[in-house]
């Protein structure tokens, strides 16, 4: 069984070749995308009204790499039913890098290492701070509005922590400050503060290039941490997500290599997606 790679240690996918992937060398496009909020509805969860796209894209024989602060255990299942099973992962906000066909299995070290450095923040802070570990599955499933399976499934990281500050902005400075002499990143998504050692979703974005003949990329994002995978793509899509503020203009958006959906989440990631495809001729 393979294990989910992390961005600190993998420079490169071991275990999976280019004539493992079908696609590796036949690629016209390559897509990265976000899920919750961009192409999965962010709240039914359901990625129903990008099926068209999906469909035009499995024909085409194009990868689409999910890029997530999910789980692995999550993204293996999501990755199957959408029918990408043959592509890589991005999990955790790009901490760790499932490969193509792999089955997760979870190493809980660094989780609980980072876990660890988050108990010795200033009490002060720390209160203010609350994770899927401190909530456990019930209470991710509070949270996030999966059910208890779903939650369950969730809970089950490798390499970070998202969570929930409820104190303010001055306060979540101090506490992002302290974090970082810990050795410690925080990435804003849509939903969640996130907490690791490192890696994002640009970098292992870089690392899955390099398994493919150099198609052009896109990426789909609707939160502030995909901006760094959006600006690496050749074309960047932002998905509409009226459940948070928008993200600031970006460069290249004049130009039209940054692109914004009007439609929210996977209705908009349907449009943009059809609409790039049309572009390409595929």
């Amino acid at each position: 069984m393979l294990r989910v790679h992390n961005a600190e240690k993998t420079g490169s996918l071991t275990g999976m070749t280019e004539t493992e992937s079908p696609r590796a060398t036949q690629a016209p496009l390559i897509v990265f995308t976000d899920l919750d909020g961009t192409l999965l509805d962010h709240h039914s969860y359901s990625w129903r009204a990008a099926s068209p796209a999906l469909a035009r894209l499995r024909k085409a024989g194009v990868p689409v790499i999910l890029a997530s602060s999910k789980t692995a255990t999550e993204i293996a299942l999501l990755r199957d039913q959408l029918g990408f099973g043959d592509c890589p992962a991005i999990v955790e906000n790009g901490a760790g890098l499932l490969p193509a066909g792999a089955a997760p299995e979870v190493d809980l070290t660094q989780y609980r290492a980072l876990r660890q450095a988050l108990d010795q923040i200033s009490p002060d802070l720390r209160q203010q701070f609350q994770g899927f570990g401190d909530w456990g599955t019930a209470g991710i499933a509070d949270h996030t509005g999966l059910s208890l399976a779903d939650a369950e499934k969730a809970g089950q990281r490798a390499f970070s922590e998202p969570g929930l500050w409820s104190g303010d902005a001055a306060g979540q400075a101090r506490f992002i400050a302290a974090l970082t002499k810990a050795g410690i990143t925080a990435r804003s998504g849509g939903r969640f503060l996130t907490l690791s050692f490192g890696g994002s979703k640009a970098e292992q974005m870089n690392n899955v290039l390099k398994l493919y003949t150099s198609p052009r990329s896109v990426a789909l994002g609707d939160a502030p941490n995909d901006i760094e995978m959006l600006m690496r793509a050749d074309i960047g899509i932002i998905v509409a997500n009226p459940d948070h503020p928008p993200l600031a203009p970006l460069a290249g958006e004049s130009g039209g290599r940054i692109r914004r959906t009007t439609l929210p989440g996977p209705a908009g990631w349907n449009d943009a997606m059809m609409a790039v495809m049309d572009e390409f001729g595929i």
